[in-house]
């Protein structure tokens, strides 16, 4: 048999579509256009679990969570074209409950080991501390300047990404980052 060049998979005509249609179509159970939003949004919420979790080690764990909740889900989206966002919160929610569930699992291989001074207990109930403080006042901002500020900080998006997403101009996603961050100052000022 003589060897056969083999073809480069097409791409899915799905890829073409806007989120409102492939979040649609996968809330009445296509799960090619499911695939689709996998593809679309997977990267941005690895980066975004690392970031909140501070590791890659159960990043992937949790983005595959997420997606697992989110096609659970999808029936009660109400606007598909807000998908992103949507996945965002949902792994977001994830991230965060991972870390609680951290301050209450003790890996006992890792009793005897000396640890080193970043790991030491005071620097890590420093650390849970200060999460702590920083969830507490993202808590308490509202809604739009968290969601800026996690989009540009934790997401790493461009204030352009950010107002596409949040449906805002531009400048209002500059001044809601500014009192976002001017509050976190603020009220962080104890950890600096």
């Amino acid at each position: 048999m003589p060897n056969t060049p083999t073809r480069a998979p097409l791409a899915s005509p799905l890829e073409s579509f806007p989120d409102q249609t492939l979040a649609d179509r996968a809330a009445d159970g296509d799960i090619r256009a499911f695939e689709v939003l996998v593809r679309r949004y997977g990267p941005l919420m690895r980066v975004y679990a690392s970031r909140v979790l501070g590791s890659n080690d159960e990043m992937d764990d949790v983005v595959q969570e997420s997606f697992i909740t989110a096609w659970q889900q999808l029936p009660t989206l109400e606007n598909g074209a807000a998908v992103k966002s949507w996945l965002m919160r949902i792994v977001s929610r994830k991230s965060v409950d991972r870390l609680r569930a951290r301050r209450h699992h003790v890996d006992i291989d890792l009793t005897d080991a000396p640890a080193p001074e970043r790991h030491s207990p005071h620097r890590l109930a420093e650390a849970e501390s200060q999460t702590e403080a920083l969830t507490r006042v993202l808590a308490d901002l509202p809604e739009d300047q968290r969601r800026c500020w996690m989009l540009r900080e934790l997401a790493e998006c461009s204030y352009g990404d950010i107002a596409e997403e949040l449906e805002l101009p531009v400048s209002t996603v500059r001044g809601l980052l500014a009192r976002a961050r001017k509050t976190l100052l603020q009220e962080m000022e104890e950890w600096r």
